[in-house]
């Protein structure tokens, strides 16, 4: 189980990820983006969303920092380990933290509100439900663990597999001791990976360099406008 887990999990799940993105590239364009709903309710998603996409770009930058780089870089540089996990723990904790509040928010409104959760579809509950669960378990890590236990470790184990996955030889025996929460976090992730091309997610993949430029959204009655 070690090396499904930690080696043809991985794989499995990014080519699905990549086989089923290029799919729905080519027979779904126009079902491509994230459809709104603001018109149906507007107050929760304008936190939730702002909460969610700042916390989140905030946790994609600690990861790529944290996971991508190895810790010799940081020691050449200076960067004490001390420094390292309490600036870690300060930033990354809050933005999880914001990112946690965010993805609940949009999760209470696509529940509670009749009109939202009337043109959801069980995509964007899978994808909400999977998003709120490795944000949480990343927090229950980051903020509760690593404060009450002490700092776990990631960058001699988890990052140096993920490394090793990148140049396509794993070693899965680095996941071994890691703890349970963050072997979860980690296997929650990549299923979103897993659904992404089904669900609104798939937007992520798309550079909005044409959004400065593009014309605005109509929406027009089909059955004319009442005064």
């Amino acid at each position: 189980m070690t090396q499904f887990w930690w080696v043809i999990y991985p794989y499995l799940t990014l080519a699905i990820a990549v086989v089923g993105t290029l799919y729905r590239y080519r027979s779904d364009q126009i079902g491509w983006g994230s459809k709104s709903s603001e018109w149906l309710e507007k107050r929760f998603l304008r936190w939730g969303s702002l909460l969610f996409h700042w916390g989140i770009l905030f946790i994609i930058v600690g990861h790529v920092v944290g996971l991508l780089i190895p810790v010799q870089a940081f020691d050449t540089l200076g960067i004490h380990r001390e420094l390292y996990h309490r600036t870690a723990d300060l930033f990354g904790g809050l933005a999880g933290i914001a990112t946690w509040v965010g993805v609940l928010l949009l999760l209470i409104r696509r529940m509670v509100f009749d009109g939202v959760r009337r043109n959801s579809s069980t995509a964007d509950f899978v994808a909400l439900v999977l998003l709120f669960l490795v944000i949480t378990l990343g927090d229950m890590q980051t903020v509760i663990m690593n404060n009450a236990v002490g700092p776990y470790g990631y960058r001699h184990t988890v990052g140096p597999w993920l490394r090793g996955l990148l140049i396509l030889h794993p070693d899965a025996r680095l996941m071994v001791g890691v703890p349970i929460i963050l072997q979860v976090h980690i296997i929650l992730s990549f299923a979103l990976f897993a659904v992404s091309p089904f669900t609104r997610l798939v937007h992520v993949w798309s550079a909005p360099l044409r959004y400065p430029t593009r014309a605005p959204i109509q929406y027009r009655s089909r059955t004319g406008f009442r005064r």
